[in-house]
């Protein structure tokens, strides 16, 4: 959003308001997100930061929860109402669990941080809030371009209608318009995955292996373009959900699904939903939304969101779910393929994965990868991604095949606690 007198936002891009009533936690939070080259202004009570928003415009805004006269909660809903586009955070000692997550669910906040906190963990926690923002505002400025462009196709084409002697010229300028949308589009799409891989790397290696699947089954299918599109874009995208999900919740999703409390699950059954309301923000994408929608769900009708069953599931969203569940299972291709399989009939259209086990042979897919914590390192395994300490001290190289040596270095910084809790290696 533009404020009143700003000539653009782009400058305030990184701009973050602090509001605590404590002078040292307020201070600690400004000098810690200033080293890290944030613009930060510090506001210690929450009749000042209401001033600061309607004077300066914010990507985060992260306030204290229990402050005299107003808890942090109303304030972040009337930031809310000031700067809907700034991402809100909130800091809290004591909290209960249920307030908390009416209130993401409500998007008064992205996400909350319990004191005291751990620093990696809330830099980490200010680069996806700065980078959510960044993708609103993107997305927003990238609609605006898009919308744009076809009302000057829509007036180019009634051009065409009355002068017949400008024909060839204006079916140039469709054609220059066209490819302007497709680069566009192509742009928004990778936005996205950047975004999605920031906040998740295996679902954007998911996501690449996914398209890959797709792109196969569609030359196996011989699909007309504009369905090929449809299902490319939605492979993409499928995950696109899931940003802003806790990422403690989506690891416990991917590796224990059975262990998800009926809370959890519900939370995850929403993903689809909000990946179509995110994709149809660009009008023309709705089909790419409808599938992704429908990728969860069964044959027999026990998926999720709406419990569609057979034929009742898009044709296109069916042959997307026997990709995704392919593509996100961390085992060898044999026994990828055997689980695929024995959800023919019940889980996943028999003919779907049919397609698949035809297309396979031509799929040209990325390695999978799969999240270790650092104490289950062995030799042999190979690196998905460099392990660096919080330091930045490269401790091994991605592509590297550890050695026994190798394997010893990382699990000593782990037990000192300066590595992430996670790494990514390989599936052999």
């Amino acid at each position: 959003m533009n404020l009143p007198g700003k000539p653009s936002l782009e400058p305030s891009l990184k701009q973050i308001l602090v509001v605590d009533d404590e002078d040292i936690v307020r201070i600690a939070l400004r000098e810690t997100l200033r080293r890290e080259r944030y613009g930060v202004t510090a506001c210690a009570s929450p009749e000042e930061a209401l001033k600061a928003l309607h004077e300066e415009a914010f990507a985060v805004i992260i306030s204290d929860y229990q402050m005299p006269g107003m808890t942090g909660l109303d304030f972040l809903a009337r930031a809310k109402q000031a700067q809907p586009d700034a991402t809100r955070i909130l800091i809290t000692a004591v909290l209960s669990l249920d307030t908390v997550i009416e209130a993401i669910n409500k998007g008064e906040i992205y996400r909350f941080i319990v004191k005291p906190w751990i620093r990696e963990e809330l830099l980490a926690t200010v680069r996806n809030a700065v980078q959510r923002h960044e993708l609103i505002v993107r997305n927003t400025v990238l609609q605006a371009t898009t919308l744009a462009m076809n009302e000057q196709l829509v007036a180019l084409n009634k051009a065409l209608e009355s002068r017949a002697e400008a024909e060839a010229a204006q079916r140039q300028r469709l054609v220059e318009l066209n490819s302007a949308l497709e680069l566009n589009l192509h742009h928004s799409v990778q936005l996205c995955l950047k975004v999605l891989q920031s906040f998740y790397p295996t679902l954007g290696t998911q996501a690449r292996r996914v398209f890959g699947l797709c792109r196969a089954m569609a030359d196996t299918l011989k699909l007309p373009e504009s369905e090929r599109q449809t299902l490319e874009l939605a492979a993409w995208l499928h995950d696109i959900g899931l940003v802003g999900t806790p990422r403690a919740l989506i690891r416990k999703w991917l590796n224990r699904t059975d262990k998800l409390t009926p809370t959890e699950q519900a939370q995850i059954e929403q993903h689809p939903v909000l990946g179509e309301e995110l994709v149809d923000f660009v009008a023309h994408l709705q089909p790419v939304g409808r599938v992704i929608r429908g990728h969860h769900e069964q044959f027999d009708g026990r998926g999720y969101p709406d419990r569609l069953a057979g034929k009742e599931i898009p044709w296109l969203s069916r042959i997307l779910a026997v990709a995704v569940a392919y593509a996100e299972q961390p085992k060898p291709h044999a026994e990828a393929v055997e689980g695929v399989t024995l959800g023919s009939g019940w889980r996943f259209d028999p003919e779907a994965v049919r397609t698949l086990l035809r297309a396979l042979p031509q799929a040209s897919l990325p390695r999978q990868e799969r999240e270790i914590p650092p104490g289950e390192l062995a030799p042999g395994m190979t690196l998905a991604s460099g392990v660096k300490t919080t330091g930045g001290m490269l401790l091994a190289p991605a592509g590297q095949i550890l050695t026994e040596a190798q394997v010893e270095a990382i699990r000593n910084h782990h037990q000192i606690g300066t590595l992430a809790p996670v790494l990514l290696v390989y599936v052999d």
